[in-house]
C-alpha cells in the first residue's frame, strides 16, 4: 500500500452512510483519491459484508471487500439517542455526507440536510437512492434489478438477444445502476467542492438511480425519439442487432469492428473480400448499420477462416479496431493489465493476500493510491469516537449498550 501519497481530496472528510453497493462504492472512489472516508454501520454491519466468499471472517466477504477500501468503519445505533448524538457530532466536522437511505428514513433520524446544515452550513450533503422525492416514485425502495427494468436497459437486453417480435426482457449480468449511479455520485461531489471552493457554499445533491440509468441508456437510444414529434421509435438499432457479438475463430473468439468507412475498406481487403467494399448493402456507415445483421453475418464468415493468432497478426498493422475477447476468469491474467501494474496485490490484516483493481484514473501530480484496506466491523469505533471527545469509560459504556462496537 502507498502509505505517503497524497491524492486530490486530501484533507477533504467524508462521512458515508451507505451500504451494498452505490454508495460504497462510489465513496471508496472519494477515498482512492484522498479523502478521509468514515463509514457509520449499524451493529449488524453492511449487508454485503456477507455476500460472496470469504476467508477467514463471514463479514468480510468479497463483495464488500471490493468496494470499501480507504475507509475507517465506526458502528452506531443511530435509534439510540446516544448512537445518534455521535452522529451529530461526526456530521459538525464533515465536508462531505453520503447516504443511500430512502428520503423519508434519513428525515425520520434527523440526519437530513436541513437539520445538519444548521450546525454545518458549508457540508456538502450527497443523497443517492431509487427515484427522485421530486417524482410520484419518490420514496420506493430500489434494487439494481428494478432500475434496469425501469429505465428501459432489460427491454434493451430483450430486443438483443431474442428473436425480432418475441423480445423476452432479460437484466444486464452487472449491477449497472449502481455502478454508473456511484460515478455520477463522484462526479457531483466533486463538482460541490469546486462550487464551494469558489463561494464558501455548501448545498444538497440527490443523485437517483431511476433517472441517473435513463439519461445513461438515452445517449444513444433515444434515437428517433430525439426530435417532437418523434422521427421514430427509440434504440439504436446496430446495437440492438441479435448478431452484434464477438465473432469465433477457428480456435476461440474476437472482437472486430470495421466501423468507419476507412475500416470498412481495410477490412475488405485484408479479408480477403474486396467485392464486400462496394456492395451497396456495406458502402458506407448509413448502409451498414440498416443493414446491420448482413454486415455481422458477412464479418462473421469471413473471422471464421482464421484462428485469432492470425488474426492478430494481420490487423496488427492496420486501422480496424479489433481485440481479443477474455473469459470472465482471464481478465487477471491480461497482459496489458499486468503490464500496466493495474491489479495489486495486498496483505490484509485479517483476510490474508487480496487482489485488488487499482483507481482507474490516473494524476500526474496528486496520485489516487489504495492506502488501507476494507476494515472489520467496528474496527475504528473507538478512535473515531475519542477524536469527537469521548472518554474511555464513555465508550465503554456505549459497547455494554450495543450502541457501538469494536472488531473482534
Amino acid at each position: 500500500m502507498t502509505d505517503n501519497a497524497k491524492g486530490p481530496l486530501d484533507g477533504i472528510n467524508v462521512v458515508e452512510f451507505t451500504s451494498v453497493v452505490l454508495g460504497p462504492l462510489a465513496c471508496q472512489t472519494l477515498g482512492d483519491m484522498g479523502a478521509d472516508v468514515i463509514k457509520v454501520e449499524p451493529p449488524y454491519g453492511d449487508t454485503n459484508r456477507r455476500l460472496g466468499p470469504y476467508k477467514t471472517n463471514a463479514d468480510m466477504a468479497a463483495l464488500y471487500l471490493t468496494c470499501n477500501r480507504n475507509k475507517k468503519s465506526i458502528v452506531l445505533n443511530l435509534k439510540d439517542p446516544t448512537g445518534h448524538e455521535a452522529a451529530l457530532k461526526l456530521c459538525e466536522r464533515a465536508d462531505v455526507i453520503v447516504h443511500n437511505f430512502r428520503p423519508s428514513a434519513m428525515v425520520k433520524l434527523h440526519l437530513d440536510y436541513d437539520t445538519l446544515k444548521a450546525t454545518n452550513p458549508t457540508v456538502i450533503y450527497c443523497a443517492t437512492y431509487g427515484y427522485s422525492k421530486k417524482g410520484p416514485y419518490g420514496n420506493m425502495g430500489a434494487l439494481d434489478d428494478s432500475i434496469q427494468a425501469a429505465s428501459g436497459l432489460a427491454d434493451l437486453m430483450g430486443q438483443a438477444n431474442t428473436p425480432l417480435g418475441h423480445s423476452e426482457p432479460r437484466y444486464l449480468p452487472t449491477i449497472l445502476a449502481d455502478k454508473t449511479t456511484g460515478g455520477n455520485v463522484v462526479q457531483a461531489v466533486l463538482a460541490a467542492l469546486f462550487h464551494r471552493e469558489r463561494t464558501g457554499e455548501g448545498q444538497d445533491i440527490e443523485v437517483p438511480m431511476f433517472e441517473s440509468m435513463v439519461a445513461f441508456n438515452m445517449v444513444e437510444h433515444l434515437w428517433g425519439q430525439t426530435f417532437e414529434p418523434p422521427l421514430g421509435t427509440a434504440g439504436y438499432s446496430r446495437l440492438l442487432a441479435q448478431t452484434r457479438k464477438p465473432y469465433p475463430t477457428k480456435d476461440g473468439f474476437l472482437a472486430v469492428l470495421p466501423y468507419w468507412n476507412n475500416h470498412w475498406g481495410t477490412f475488405c481487403q485484408v479479408a480477403e473480400v474486396p467485392h464486400l467494399a462496394h456492395d451497396e448493402r456495406f458502402v458506407d456507415m448509413q448502409a451498414r448499420t440498416k443493414n446491420i445483421i448482413d454486415t455481422c453475418d458477412v464479418i462473421g464468415q469471413a473471422i471464421a477462416k482464421k484462428t485469432t493468432g492470425e488474426w492478430l497478426e494481420i490487423f496488427a498493422p492496420t486501422n480496424v479496431p479489433h481485440m481479443v475477447m477474455n473469459r470472465l476468469d482471464e481478465v487477471k491474467d491480461d497482459p496489458h493489465l499486468e503490464a500496466s501494474g493495474f491489479w495489486q496485490i495486498h496483505e490484509h490484516p485479517t483476510e490474508g493476500k487480496l487482489r485488488m483493481a487499482s483507481p482507474p484514473v490516473n494524476f500526474s501530480k496528486t496520485p489516487a493510491s489504495i492506502r488501507a484496506l476494507a476494515p472489520r466491523l467496528g474496527e475504528h469505533s473507538a478512535e473515531i469516537l475519542q477524536s469527537l471527545g469521548y472518554s474511555d469509560a464513555e465508550i465503554r459504556t456505549m459497547m455494554d449498550a450495543k450502541i457501538t462496537k469494536a472488531a473482534t
